[in-house]
Parts: structure tokens; C-alpha cells; sequence
């Protein structure tokens, strides 16, 4: 009997472990907060000075995914932190952050907030933390219809070719202002809608499952961020790509000074915009920037979240900072 009493002693010595890692495994709450230009971000308000033009704006949405979020140890070691699956705001490593609630011109969003990631890590010292805005290639491409919440939002679905929006911000400028007349569209039943113009709108009019990132579309009011994978090689729109998109769009942000406890990150979209012209929109292009290389709305946008476009280099991401 010496190979079964191996085997069982093998078998206690795991579930030991797991018992003890379990023991000394810590939670952990992440917060985050949306701002624009500093100012706390509502369904509704006026910000200004917003942009080149010192533009007046009012967003309509705010809304991001993080995945690969993970502590940073004293010496430097990056720690990932197992997230919590609620079944509705975090599934495997990937988190929504929500902070419109459906209500004025977020008519087209819902009623739940989440304003912070939570998981566990073994007990330690941990002086920093690291995220990534954006889905993984291995969730991004997934059928939005029989995928788990978060994934399931539709709102937040571009097609299978080029997966979610990483990050969705709408609103109405000074200079692309948004109607009554585009909010009724968009609050109205699906039968009601397509027998409107610019059928199936949304605020800022973009339809439900939105123009592939590099498409234009009919112009529309308002102007709009929307960032994801673009250049995903695919059959259709309707096929998932089998290789990696040759714009992935990931941000990798990392703070190596940061207090859990006490410590917020700011996703401030002002900055990204404070070198854009929110008020204009190049004619058969999405409006605003949906993360397209050559729509010309997007190459400052793109720039401020790190990434280079065509011959100029990219800033350091301005999306986040932390407190």
C-alpha cells in the first residue's frame, strides 16, 4: 500500500496548502473616480474649459474596463490580485467601471454604479499598484449574446471583429450639441427607433452595436471617445480574429507609490482631450474618435493615452492619475 499512502499524504499536503494560503490571503478594494478636468463627473453637468476651443461639454456616458490589475510588493514584484466574480462587474481578471446611472442624457446606460475593483492577494507589504485600461485578446472577441456579465453589455460592444470598447465616454459640446429630439430617439422602443431618422441611434448617434472602430458613419451630434482594438484581421464582422490586432490599444498604467488604503486613481477624460478639437468633426468619420489612425479627431486622443500615431510620438497617458 506505500504508492496510496503517498498519494494521500500528497493529497493533505495540498489541501494544507490551500488552507494556508487561504488563511493568509488579505481583500482588497481598488477605487477609482471619474473626473473632468478635475470636477467630479455627473450625468448632466457642464464642464468648461474642455479642449482647444475651451469647449462647454456634457457627457452622456463614463464607463471603462481594467483587467491584469495587480499590487505592487516593496521590492518591486508585481502581485496579481485575484478578483472577486460577482457575476456582474468582474469575471476571470476583468472589471467594469460604471459611473453613469441612466438617468438625463446617460439615458442610454443603466441604473447600477461600481466605482471600484475588489479581490484578494496574499498578506503583504504593498506600496503600488498596476492595471491595464482595455480587454484581453483572449475575452475581447466574444459572442456580447451568450457572454457573462460584464461582457454581456451591449453598450460596450463594438462587433466579433473588434471586440468591446475599452473605454466609452459620449457628450454634447458647444459646438456638436445633442438634442431633446437625439435623447428621445435613443430612449425610444427598438420598433419606434428604426422608423426614425439615423434609425437605431443612440445619443451623439451611435448605433447599439456600434461602426467598426475604423468606419465612418453618418454624421451625428456630439462627440464621442471610444477606444479598442483596431486592425483585427477577421473574415467578417461577425468572426472573432484568431491573431492579435494590430492596434491592441492596451494602457498599462503603473503607480509605484500608492496607499490602499486611503488611495483613489482619477480617470480624468479632460486631460485626454485638453489638445482636441471637440467641437468640429471630419465629414464620413464616427464622431468624435472611436479610435481610428486616420480619422484626424482621434490623433491627439490617441496621442494622450499613450499611443503614437503615423510619425508623431505619443505623450505619457494622461487618462489616469492617482490621489
Amino acid at each position: 500500500m506505500p504508492f496510496h499512502g503517498s498519494l494521500l499524504a500528497s493529497s493533505l499536503a495540498l489541501v494544507a496548502a490551500v488552507i494556508a494560503s487561504d488563511a493568509t490571503a488579505e481583500d482588497v478594494s481598488l477605487r477609482f473616480t471619474a473626473e473632468v478636468n478635475g470636477e467630479a463627473f455627473s450625468c448632466g453637468q457642464q464642464y468648461s474649459p474642455v479642449g482647444t476651443t475651451a469647449s462647454t461639454v456634457s457627457p452622456g456616458d463614463y464607463r471603462f474596463f481594467i483587467s491584469a490589475v495587480a499590487l505592487i510588493d516593496a521590492a518591486g514584484n508585481a502581485v496579481p490580485l485575484q478578483l472577486t466574480q460577482d457575476g456582474m462587474w468582474q469575471q476571470e481578471n476583468l472589471a467594469l467601471l460604471d459611473f453613469e446611472n441612466g438617468t438625463g442624457p446617460c439615458i442610454n446606460g443603466n441604473a447600477a454604479l461600481n466605482d471600484s475593483i475588489k479581490g484578494s492577494v496574499p498578506e503583504g507589504d504593498y506600496t503600488g499598484v498596476e492595471f491595464t485600461l482595455g480587454v484581453p485578446f483572449a475575452l475581447n472577441h466574444t459572442d456580447v449574446v451568450q457572454a457573462p456579465s460584464p461582457l454581456s453589455l451591449s453598450a460596450m460592444f463594438w462587433n466579433w471583429q473588434g471586440g468591446h470598447r475599452f473605454l466609452k465616454v459620449d457628450m454634447s459640446t458647444s459646438g456638436r450639441p445633442i438634442t431633446e429630439e437625439d435623447l428621445k430617439r435613443a430612449a425610444a422602443p427598438m420598433a419606434m427607433r428604426m422608423a426614425m431618422p439615423n434609425a437605431g441611434a443612440m445619443p451623439g448617434g451611435m448605433p447599439r452595436n456600434a461602426m467598426p472602430p475604423e468606419g465612418g458613419e453618418e454624421e451625428a451630434a456630439g462627440f464621442v471617445v471610444h477606444l479598442g482594438s483596431t486592425g483585427c484581421a477577421a473574415e467578417s464582422r461577425t468572426t472573432a480574429p484568431t491573431a492579435a490586432c494590430a492596434n491592441p490599444n492596451l494602457v498599462t498604467v503603473r503607480f509605484d507609490d500608492f496607499d490602499l488604503a486611503t488611495g483613489v486613481v482619477v480617470a480624468d477624460i479632460g486631460k485626454v482631450l485638453s489638445k482636441a478639437n471637440v467641437d468640429v468633426n471630419t465629414p464620413d468619420t464616427a464622431p468624435g474618435c472611436m479610435s481610428g489612425l486616420r480619422d484626424p479627431e482621434c490623433a491627439e486622443v490617441l496621442r494622450a493615452f499613450g499611443f503614437a500615431v503615423g510619425d508623431v510620438a505619443p505623450q505619457p497617458q494622461q487618462f489616469f492619475h492617482a490621489r
